[in-house]
């Protein structure tokens, strides 16, 4: 197999350095691995369900970490599964042409893109009463979740600035809340996707391996000593990358 090397060497290491940053602020790291699958030329029936799965392990491991030191609020999270999950399980039962989905893929690594580098905290916030903060969660909610099943992006690195953003919860709330709304919504696209499709995921241990490992660390080290921002600036290139090459790729 033609990818061998990369899964020997390269990308298990790069994908744990995501996983590890990622996580220490509550996040899977799905459009990182998205785009890494993008540019390595893996499948479009494959870049999901990976993603996805990779997606489950470290959200799983972020969100015990997180809620255990009881930074989790049923009344922040429950909204945006709602409208979240039964998005999820609709996109991943879409059956999108190639063509298609890597045009939704390419738009959603652009969204990405802004959001690292253009997105500012500019320190406005949004004072809203509790009925309209439910119906943004509600909201934000579908969308993330329908993105999430068709193309394996979790969404947490959207759901948190606007948890912020509305004054919905805390920083840490927001990353408890990231980290259990990514492990559903992931949950959620691949019961859908699995039930049409499947892969082998044995091929592809040294990818989960290092997921899981960089997960755990991660997550366990919170925020520590790091600048999540410039290190999620830094993975920013990789997406810029796969824009390039999916822009390549559909009009050239």
């Amino acid at each position: 197999m033609e990818l061998i090397p990369y899964f020997e060497f390269v990308l298990p290491l790069i994908f744990f350095i995501v996983a590890f940053v990622y996580s220490s602020v509550g996040l899977g790291g799905g459009s990182s691995y998205t785009a890494l699958m993008a540019i390595v030329g893996m499948g479009t029936l494959v870049v999901p369900m990976m993603s996805l799965s990779l997606n489950l392990f470290v959200s799983t491991l972020g969100g015990y970490n997180f809620l255990r030191n009881k930074h989790g609020k049923l009344s922040i999270i429950l909204p945006f599964l709602i409208s979240a999950v039964p998005f999820a399980y609709l996109g991943g039962a879409l059956h999108l042409s190639k063509t298609v989905f890597l045009w939704v893929l390419l738009m959603s690594l652009i969204v990405v893109a802004v959001r690292i580098y253009f997105w500012k905290d500019a320190g406005f916030r949004l004072d809203l009463n509790r009925q309209k903060k439910i119906i943004i969660s509600l909201i934000f909610g579908s969308i993330l979740g329908l993105v999430a099943g068709i193309v394996g992006i979790g969404g947490g690195i959207y759901l948190i600035p606007i948890i912020i953003m509305f004054r919905i919860g805390s920083p840490k709330e927001a990353a408890a809340t990231a980290a259990i709304f990514v492990w559903s919504v992931s949950f959620s696209g691949l019961v859908s996707r699995l039930q049409y499709n499947s892969i082998d995921l044995t091929q592809y241990m040294p990818l989960i391996t290092a997921v899981i490992i960089g997960g755990f660390l991660g997550s366990y080290m919170g925020s520590f000593k790091l600048s999540p921002k410039a290190m999620e600036k830094i993975l920013g290139l990789i997406i810029l990358m796969a824009i390039v090459f999916l822009f390549k790729k559909l009009l050239f």
